[in-house]
């Protein structure tokens, strides 16, 4: 005989599965005793049948609509998330000295929007622009979850690893049809912006990606700016300083 207990999916992961809320944030609401099942309150652990009844206390909606997201123009000589080789994060730049004078949000800053604050994606400390922090798991997994499609987008400034270096191909190459580490890249949209610059939108992010397709094809990466994540620009935002992401703006 079966037991039950090993029946179904954790709930935390039917909550995440489901876009309600990261795994970690389930099991936050689980713990706080805002999840019924059946009408009985979750216990951590617990695993779950389609045909049940989950309902969640207003409790955890409001609290999930306290936690903020924030866009920054991260500048070169920065990392994405851990200090590392004697760098700073990014995350340190989120000060109120930094806070965009001309933000539209209405959030005010308050240090406890720094509280699980994380970079959802990298973007190299070699690289300037768009880069997200958020406290909300949701969006994190929405950016870099394996099933993510958002688009990012990128302006690149390169020139020939040496003369003669550059495919004939390069930017049919640059589109589809290269590898990295033994797997084929997604398609991507790569044309030049202007003489010396490529515009790149891709939908995967792997570890310096865009450097290592231009060298595959001939061309050395001088410069690096993503500019665009989904819907959202970077738009006027100088470098260093950051923003909120909007009640109404979405990836």
């Amino acid at each position: 005989m079966r037991d039950p207990g090993t029946e179904g999916i954790r709930l935390s992961k039917h909550l995440s599965d489901q876009g309600m809320a990261s795994r970690r944030e389930a099991d936050d609401w689980i713990a706080a005793g805002w999840v019924r099942v059946d009408g009985k309150v979750a216990v951590l652990g617990q695993r779950v049948l389609p045909q049940q009844r989950i309902d969640i206390d207003p409790a955890a909606r409001s609290h999930q609509s306290q936690q903020v997201t924030i866009l920054l123009h991260k500048p070169i000589g920065y990392v994405s998330g851990q200090a590392e080789d004697g760098h700073e994060p990014a995350v340190v730049l989120v000060t109120a000295e930094n806070h965009w004078s001309a933000d539209p949000s209405r959030f005010r800053f308050n240090p406890g929007h720094l509280r699980g604050l994380a970079p959802a994606g990298r973007l190299d400390i070699d690289s300037t622009g768009l880069l997200v922090l958020t406290q909300d798991g949701r969006i994190a997994r929405h950016l870099i979850g394996e099933d993510s499609r958002v688009e990012k987008e990128y302006l690149v400034r390169v020139e020939p690893l040496a003369e003669g270096s550059v495919r004939e191909d390069a930017i049919a190459l640059l589109n589809h049809g290269l590898e990295l580490d033994g797997q084929p890249l997604k398609p991507a949209k790569v044309s030049w912006q202007n003489e010396e610059q490529l515009r790149f939108v891709l939908r995967e992010g792997k570890k310096r990606q865009i450097r290592r397709m231009c060298e595959l094809v001939g061309y050395k990466v001088l410069a690096l700016k993503r500019v665009r994540i989904g819907s959202v620009v970077l738009g006027q935002l100088p470098v260093g300083q950051w923003r909120y992401l909007g009640v109404h703006e979405r990836f």
